[in-house]
């Protein structure tokens, strides 16, 4: 979680008014919190008064949201204690994975040195030459396709829902069962909601988790399709999206994403205001990674893929 190129008077202003939001209970985010899991309970509750369409179009929006909120609270959001914040992002509304497990993997990803490099960093989405080099061609050509950004939203939850249980079904069979207690938990956590959301609003699991977590997944990953890309230097290869008002909300400012890896722990609703104080100086630092909006990535690379699967900086 580096932050070697922010300069001390701006870490000394960051740490006061962190300071002064925690005095003030960090009221944007505990207002996000009541919003998030209200919509979504409301949504279900007004399930036939809205109709399937707009019904399941919300749900899509909320849960989305609620993986930008779990994002936030793994960040130190909206108090300092871990144990605090983990209540409001266990339960499983976006089903497909443990929220101590995005949390394990997300903060691994914050070692800037590593961003992009398959094996190292968990977020990749690039493949060594060595495994490129022993892969089929249907499965070559999955990963083409997850590189358009319709191909990101149809087959990219699917490539990494499949990796993330496939390695954990992996670890046992290595002797790792470090796991297996959270798997654990969390789908008999899933099993309950599902039979509540079955019971209590006569919504199918199947639906809920084909017709709306699939779809949310999809739609968080509209970010994530060009956030960070091979560079000799690791602050160039985080992206800075100046997208537009509702993609903002949804994904909590962290499309400013570099300014969010030089400061994890200020708060989504900060981030604006400190790329706007130094817009100059975090353009230069990305080396002209950036992009004007997520219209401008459907527009240009919607069937065409943006770079290629296998990493370019990495030996045989």
């Amino acid at each position: 979680m580096s932050s070697e190129y922010v300069d001390p008077r701006q870490r000394e202003e960051i740490a006061a008014e962190r300071g002064r939001l925690l005095w003030f209970g960090e009221w944007p985010t505990w207002l996000l919190i009541a919003l998030i899991h209200g919509g979504w309970l409301l949504t279900l509750g007004f399930w036939r008064e809205l109709g399937a369409v707009a019904g399941t179009l919300l749900m899509i929006w909320w849960c989305a949201w609620y993986m930008s909120l779990q994002h936030e609270l793994i960040h130190g959001h909206p108090t300092p204690w871990p144990w605090v914040n983990r209540l409001f992002g266990y339960l499983p509304l976006a089903v497909w994975y443990p929220y101590g497990l995005y949390r394990e993997s997300h903060l691994r990803h914050h070692n800037d040195f590593h961003l992009t490099m398959p094996a190292l960093d968990t977020e990749s989405n690039y493949v060594s030459p060595a495994a490129w080099a022993g892969m089929g061609k249907p499965l070559r050509a999955l990963l083409w396709f997850n590189k358009t950004f319709w191909g990101r939203l149809l087959v990219g939850p699917a490539i990494a829902i499949a990796g993330a249980w496939a390695e954990a079904l992996r670890q046992p069979l290595r002797g790792d069962w470090r796991h297996v207690p959270m798997w654990l938990g969390h789908f008999a956590m899933l099993a309950a909601l599902l039979w509540w959301v079955r019971s209590a609003f006569g919504m199918s699991p199947l639906y809920y988790v084909l017709a709306i977590s699939y779809p949310a997944q999809s739609l968080a990953m509209v970010r994530s399709y060009y956030e960070h890309r091979p560079a000799s230097d690791h602050k160039q290869r985080i992206v800075l999206n100046e997208a537009g008002f509702v993609f903002r909300l949804l994904f909590l400012n962290n499309n400013l994403h570099l300014v969010h890896h030089d400061l994890p722990s200020l708060p989504w609703y900060l981030l604006p205001r400190v790329y706007r104080a130094r817009k100059a100086s975090y353009t230069s630092r990305s080396g002209g990674f950036y992009v004007g909006g997520y219209g401008e990535l459907m527009r240009r690379f919607g069937f065409r893929a943006i770079d290629a699967p296998v990493h370019p900086h990495m030996p045989e």
